[in-house]
């Protein structure tokens, strides 16, 4: 027992922190998942989206903290409890999601490793097997270092942790898993491949026959069958090739200005996903970087989901002088976690992207 309890602590408590430090690595990222927990088609929770970004921090640090307070062995009886509440909750959660098909990933890995909510909903199983060791074993569990060294290295973890997330949230994550990430091709990321494995569907074709209605499947071809047609679903077996981008584009009352603006050299984007929620530092400085860049031989244009008369109010108000363009919201906030944030594209490819308080540092 005292065996299986050790290794039950080591792995809980290294998944837990590796889990952990990745949503920390993008704590804005996991308040937009939370959202969508929130939402009215899921939890209905509405009136906690004002708070998601202070639930998302508290939570992630506190994933890490409990994986930290487990591998040294710090006050084990309230980390082993705190853990089996918190999975029984994730376990609940990606049940949830799974039975009823509502939130497509769960974000437990961020952008990292993308699961479904069934593999989840199995992984949150598994660690629930693992805590429920721990507690029935919970007097093997013992502190590897003396009384002082295991307080200070519990209160140094909680603080490098608090740090990080604070650290990423004014700048940019120190890691960035999404297709936008420097060095990567916009164009290429939305493309599908020749060979990319097609999308299995379902097709349930409804018939009557001899006054009974009868439901024949197929995978898309039309059934031979004498009757009268009356319906037919569809139902997506499994998933084919999702390119890592699929919502971008860069429009305007004018038209689709993707392609165009995917093959220009210097390009400077300046993206607020919300023009109506810009930090309002970060929007004092776009007029000298724009000024600048243009000065340089940048072409600069902008990217949002608001309105035509915020746009304009927005370049009025902070002497703005380039053109706003079309994308969707949830896309901008994929592009870069920050409102605004700064990208250089060169053909498509990002050569910089800034969060508004590191402006400075970019290099024209």
């Amino acid at each position: 027992m005292k065996a299986l309890v050790s290794l039950s602590r080591i792995f809980v408590g290294v998944l837990f922190i590796i889990s952990g430090f990745i949503k920390l690595n993008d704590p804005l990222g996991f308040s937009y998942k939370l959202q969508e927990y929130f939402g009215a088609d899921v939890l209905n929770l509405p009136f906690l989206d004002p708070y998601a970004l202070g639930i998302s921090i508290f939570v992630v640090v506190f994933e890490v903290v409990l994986g930290v307070f487990l591998l040294i062995g710090y006050k084990p009886k309230f980390t082993i409890w705190s853990l089996l509440l918190m999975i029984v909750f994730f376990t609940f959660l990606t049940f949830y999601s799974a039975y009823f098909d509502k939130v497509k990933d769960c974000g437990c890995f961020g952008d990292a490793l993308k699961l479904t909510p069934w593999e989840s909903f199995t992984k949150d199983l598994i660690l629930l097997f693992f805590i429920l060791i721990l507690l029935a074993g919970l007097k093997y569990i013992k502190p590897i270092f003396g009384k002082l060294p295991t307080t200070v290295l519990a209160l140094l973890g909680f603080i490098v942790s608090l740090w990080f997330g604070y650290h990423v949230l004014m700048h940019l994550p120190a890691i960035d898993f999404r297709g936008y990430a420097i060095g990567k091709n916009i164009t290429e990321g939305m493309t599908i491949p020749e060979d990319a494995p097609k999308p299995v569907v379902e097709y349930a074709w409804k018939f009557n026959i001899n006054g009974e209605e009868k439901v024949i499947k197929t995978n898309g071809s039309y059934p031979t069958v004498e009757g009268e047609f009356v319906s037919v679903d569809t139902k997506e077996i499994e998933k084919g090739y999702e390119p890592p981008i699929y919502d971008f584009s860069i429009e305007s009352d004018d038209g689709d200005f993707t392609e165009q603006f995917l093959n220009e050299e210097n390009l400077i984007v300046i993206v607020s996903y919300s023009l109506e929620k810009i930090e309002r530092e970060g929007a004092k400085r776009l007029k000298v970087l724009s000024e600048k860049a243009i000065k340089n031989g940048y072409k600069v244009i902008g990217l949002t989901a608001s309105g035509e008369e915020t746009k304009q109010s927005i370049n009025k108000t902070y002497g703005l002088s380039f053109e706003w363009y079309l994308c969707d919201e949830k896309a901008l906030k994929t592009v870069v976690r920050s409102n605004p944030g700064i990208l250089e594209l060169d053909k498509g490819t990002v050569i910089q992207k800034v969060h508004w308080n590191d402006v400075d540092d970019l290099e024209l």
